[in-house]
């Protein structure tokens, strides 16, 4: 039987993958504030040849996940769309968090939590615990002060409070807390994006500060900080709403 030119399997395995990554990344080249690209900036953002571009381009369009405009540029079409809905309408906060606080808590040997804020509060929206027996205990859902502590006092600074600490805080990316809320609880805290790099909550590690001595926290920062990169980057297309519907049980 005489095989389909254009089936997949009768292409090199590995090119295959190489053609559908590219493909992907081009997808990845659009921002939020993107209503349509040229080729020129596609071939730019990628780093991939013009001609190899538009190949993928008009590929992409073929299944409606690009369109090509009456300029000649390019924007997102439906199946594009239709993706990001999905991911809005099945995202579970927890399936996306938990693991980071897991992979902080293991590394760090402390508890991990995450923060958003609630009016004039943070709530702690998921947790890890330590694995020692002696630790600080929050429960999830627990509403704190914004005003004492690392995560509020995070929250607040990438929220554009004016003044001090605040203002140190945004400079240094972080911020460490060794008694303030409670006086023998110290924590290191980071803050965490959502699209478009809007503040969305703060992640930290806390313990005993009889343990957890600013020394400690200088070696655990840029563990802390590599956690926050990691989740803001998988909490990009998220709605803070939607964070908050996952904290209360409802789908997120």
């Amino acid at each position: 039987m005489k095989s389909n030119p254009e089936d997949p399997a009768d292409e090199p395995a590995e090119e295959g993958v190489v053609a559908v990554r590219r493909a992907m990344h081009i997808l990845e080249a659009f921002g939020v504030d993107d209503a349509s690209l040229s080729l020129a900036e596609l071939s730019r953002r990628t780093g991939y040849h013009r001609s190899t571009v538009l190949r993928l381009a008009r590929t992409l369009a073929m299944d409606d996940y690009l369109a090509q405009r009456a300029d000649g540029t390019w924007r997102l079409a439906r199946a594009a769309g239709w993706l990001g809905a999905c991911y809005q309408a099945t995202f579970n906060v927890h399936d996306v968090v938990e693991p980071v606080l897991r992979e902080l808590s293991i590394a760090t040997g402390e508890s991990a939590t995450f923060y958003v804020r609630e009016g004039n509060q943070r709530i702690c929206v998921a947790r890890v615990e330590g694995p020692k027996s002696i630790r600080h205990h929050v429960r999830a859902g627990a509403g704190l002060p914004l005003n004492l502590g690392s995560p509020g006092r995070v929250i607040l600074a990438f929220s554009g409070e004016e003044g001090e600490p605040y203002e140190s805080i945004r400079r240094a990316g972080y911020m460490m807390s060794l008694g303030e809320r409670d006086p023998e609880v110290s924590s290191i805290s980071a803050p965490v994006y959502t699209v478009n790099w809007t503040l969305l909550g703060a992640i930290c590690i806390s313990g005993p500060l009889s343990r957890l001595t600013e020394e400690m926290l200088h070696q655990h920062k840029e563990t802390v900080l590599s956690a926050a990169n990691r989740l803001s980057r998988a909490m990009m297309g998220v709605r803070q709403g939607a964070v908050t519907a996952g904290r209360r049980g409802g789908p997120a």
